[in-house]
């Protein structure tokens, strides 16, 4: 699985970083597309479950103690879970909405006619770019706050717990990760953009 493009990945790693302006990005995209207010993560609501779980305790000798999975910890898990749930969801639906959009315009691209319906053309290619930029940024906000709240999980619990252990694996396999069908959306837009560009003339 190939998963952000190398730029954005770079840029974005850093989750704390990251989450120091998430604030900022998701607060910019909820003002430019307010019906996405609730699609985020509830960060602040797995922080509340990971409070809940007693923390991981230590023998006299300095070692571990053995744990089995605690029942607070399942509070955590299927929240977690559910949260996953609402984050891919809405992610693909907007995928799918997406692919459909780029194809309807990519064939008014071939069949524009004149210049004012090229430039009205043009104006929602872009305002579709914008919006799938958006959901890019959707991505990585909700990435670098499930990296955080696994890493505070992990933390409280220690790495071997069964919810640990179990989500883990799959953090890097969440389809809301999987940007390389929308990068290739972004790019298609800015190419018909290109074409429907006059040339410079030097």
């Amino acid at each position: 699985m190939h998963a952000y493009p190398l730029w954005l990945f770079t840029r974005h790693w850093n989750t704390e970083i990251e989450m120091k302006h998430g604030k900022k990005h998701r607060a910019e995209v909820a003002k430019s597309l307010p019906e996405w207010r609730d699609e985020f993560m509830s960060y602040k609501a797995l922080k509340k479950e990971v409070k809940l779980i007693n923390p991981i305790r230590f023998n006299s000798n300095g070692k571990k103690r053995s744990r089995s999975w605690p029942t607070e910890d399942m509070g955590f898990a299927l929240l977690l879970a559910r949260e996953l749930d609402k984050i891919n969801t809405f992610y693909i639906d907007k995928e799918e909405d997406y692919i459909i959009g780029f194809r309807e315009l990519e064939i008014r691209a071939e069949n524009v006619n004149g210049n004012e319906e090229m430039l009205e053309l043009q104006k929602e290619i872009l305002g579709f770019h914008s919006e799938m930029v958006m959901l890019l940024h959707y991505s990585v906000i909700n990435f670098a706050g499930l990296m955080k709240i696994v890493k505070k999980h992990k933390k409280r619990t220690g790495a071997y717990t069964s919810a640990y252990s179990f989500h883990m694996p799959r953090v890097l396999q969440q389809p809301f990760f999987s940007t390389d069908l929308l990068y290739n959306l972004i790019k298609g837009c800015e190419e018909i953009l290109d074409r429907l560009s006059p040339p410079n003339h030097p």
